[in-house]
């Protein structure tokens, strides 16, 4: 008997799902068979979508919204589908894109129209993550250029900094010591010193 299934995605934990669930309301999707995944769709380690794949049996059904719920890397895409639809022998349905209803045209020119398809919107969804990837660095790029700082602020030198700084200098103390002595790690101090005497 088919069983039918529902993949729900967003990125993070404060992104929303609604519009995602109301889509699978309407389908009457068992609440047992909704999956969902609050993780970035770069690949398929994804504890949900896992577990819904170990569930699922030839012949169901699985609806997805649009296909980048499903992920975002063109080739991974194309090959989760591939083992979905042909090594286990699972429907798959887009919602946003009727076309990918691997229900329909199960004749050769319907796998090969779903198949160009599948491609396409797959590169797209691919190519919108390049872009925002790109679109952030020339955002952090432009806010450094115009001074904005990111990270946490650098800590001031302590006051005794520079006479600690000679003695370590001199050998009188370990680079742990004068870590220790200007209550910071090693690797903190070490840098600072590189700075101070390098401005």
């Amino acid at each position: 008997m088919t069983k039918i299934y529902g993949y729900i995605r967003v990125s993070s934990r404060d992104q929303n799902e609604d519009r995602q669930t109301a889509a699978f309301q309407k389908l009457s999707i068992p609440a047992e068979n909704i999956f969902m995944d609050k993780q970035s769709g770069k690949d398929f380690e994804r504890p949900s979508y896992k577990r819904m794949v170990r569930r699922m049996k030839r012949d169901d059904l699985l609806y997805v919204k649009s296909i980048d719920r499903l992920g975002r890397d063109y080739g991974e895409i194309l090959e989760q589908w591939r083992i979905l639809t042909r090594e286990k022998g699972i429907d798959i349905a887009v919602l946003d894109m009727p076309l990918l209803d691997t229900r329909r045209g199960k004749d050769l020119m319907g796998t090969f129209l779903s198949d160009i398809v599948l491609q396409v919107l797959s590169f797209v969804a691919e190519n919108e993550r390049a872009n925002i990837r790109q679109r952030q660095a020339e955002g952090i790029a432009a806010a450094k250029a115009r001074g904005v700082r990111f990270g946490r602020p650098a800590l001031p030198y302590p006051d005794n900094f520079q006479n600690i700084l000679c003695d370590w200098r001199k050998k009188k103390i370990t680079l742990r010591q004068a870590a220790d002595a200007c209550g910071m790690p090693v690797g903190t101090f070490y840098g600072k010193a590189r700075k101070f005497e390098n401005p």
